[in-house]
């Protein structure tokens, strides 16, 4: 069941719920979503014919609030994938303390393919079939893989002619002029390196340390800058054409010029192509790509000392067991990733005010939350003698578990 993501998802919290000793009333409850639906979405195409996609939305939890996760637009999306990204969000919103659920939702659909047109009216009839099961006090969605700013804009226009009214805290990450919020394009990257700084501090790595990114999308690429811009020494990136490496230190900033004209990282002028970059000697390596990347077949070749998950489910849960073994730290993505929903939920408290904070506001408060979440699960792993994953997921799951309680759900 490798490659089944939401067989990954119930191994990893079947782990926590032994470690928790969890009531059987309430595990049961957590290895299912509470609602799965899957919907035809029909798009006149440009051609005048009609075409059918077909979307899903998962809500897995909402003991804590209501369901919150991203969108994603893929030619791989499938059912297991969208119930386990909604448990992955459950535990991450939980992770990191905030009032909110976890959902995910997803569209069968290469969008490179579609004209600008197309890909509208595909956004617009999603949320056309899923809006009755959405809403600021009941699931907030947000962008994820290939939908953006703009589609979240779509999208929100629609569900307010829809329902009649202006509704802004429906949808998280949308453009800074209806109701976005400042650092939100680069937050998921950004609160991975506040995480990924403590790491480095728990384990003596230097500041100067190799860094390998396999994944040059958007947060790859602002991971990347980011950690560049701290002095870390970027040796080698990826993205889906090919991947690059140079000892001495690759030009973030130079790279993207290169990937912005010639449509991938390879073949950057100066580097030296490699065939593998999981695989390569770096002190940290992260992950930014899709599910599955580190899996039971490559996990014994990997050389990093410290892991931190940008990507959702990089690493599968045999792929987990060799690298405990090997002594590597990785940081799972439920927190190292939470960055994005942290603050998509800050954008959703500045909608109910009507009242936005500054760039600088909001990455203070992305910090404390980073930093504090990190010192949890850290005591969490050191309390119960287990990985860094299992760490957060105690501390999630008992969290989640804790409002079913108290709501009497058992």
């Amino acid at each position: 069941m490798q490659n089944d993501a939401f067989a990954n998802a119930l191994a990893q919290f079947e782990i926590a719920e032994d470690l928790l000793e969890l009531e059987e009333n309430i595990a049961v409850q957590l290895k299912s979503p509470q609602k799965l639906l899957r919907v035809s979405v029909p798009v006149k195409m440009d051609d005048g014919r009609l075409r059918v996609f077909t979307g899903y939305r998962s809500q897995f939890n909402d003991a804590r609030g209501p369901f919150k996760g991203g969108i994603r637009f893929h030619p791989e999306v499938n059912e297991s994938e969208v119930m386990a990204l909604s448990a992955w969000m459950t535990w991450k919103t939980a992770v990191v303390g905030l009032p909110l659920g976890g959902g995910k939702g997803g569209v069968i659909v290469n969008p490179a393919e579609l004209s600008e047109g197309e890909l509208e009216r595909l956004s617009r009839g999603y949320i056309d079939a899923i809006y009755k099961l959405i809403g600021p006090e009941v699931d907030v969605p947000a962008p994820d893989v290939y939908t953006n700013p703009k589609i979240m804009g779509w999208m929100l226009d629609e569900y307010e002619k829809l329902v009649g009214r202006q509704q802004k805290s429906v949808i998280t990450g949308k453009p800074l002029s209806i109701g976005g919020s400042q650092a939100r394009g680069y937050s998921t990257a950004q609160g991975a390196v506040y995480v990924l700084d403590e790491a480095v501090n728990r384990i003596g790595l230097e500041r100067g340390a190799s860094v390998a990114i396999q994944g040059f999308g958007n947060a790859g690429a602002f991971m990347a800058k980011l950690l560049a811009k701290e002095g870390y020494k970027i040796i080698a990136l990826s993205d889906s054409k090919g991947a690059i490496m140079d000892v001495g230190g690759l030009d973030v900033a130079q790279v993207a010029e290169h990937k912005k004209r010639s449509g991938s990282v390879a073949g950057f002028p100066g580097s030296r192509a490699i065939e593998d970059i999981l695989s390569l000697e770096t002190d940290i390596l992260v992950p930014a790509a899709l599910e599955n990347s580190i899996n039971e077949a490559n996990a014994g070749l990997i050389r990093a000392k410290l892991i931190i998950e940008l990507a959702n489910g990089p690493v599968t849960p045999e792929a987990d067991k060799i690298l405990e073994e090997k002594n590597i730290l990785v940081v799972p993505d439920i927190l190292a990733n939470a960055g994005g929903v942290a603050v998509s939920y800050f954008e959703q408290v500045q909608n109910s005010y009507n009242y936005y904070w500054s760039e600088a506001e909001v990455l203070a408060k992305l910090e404390e939350t980073m930093k504090r979440s990190f010192e949890e699960a850290w005591a969490e792993k050191e309390k119960h003698k287990t990985s860094m994953r299992m760490g957060a997921y105690v501390l999630a799951v008992g969290r989640v578990a804790q409002a079913m309680r108290d709501r009497g759900r058992i």
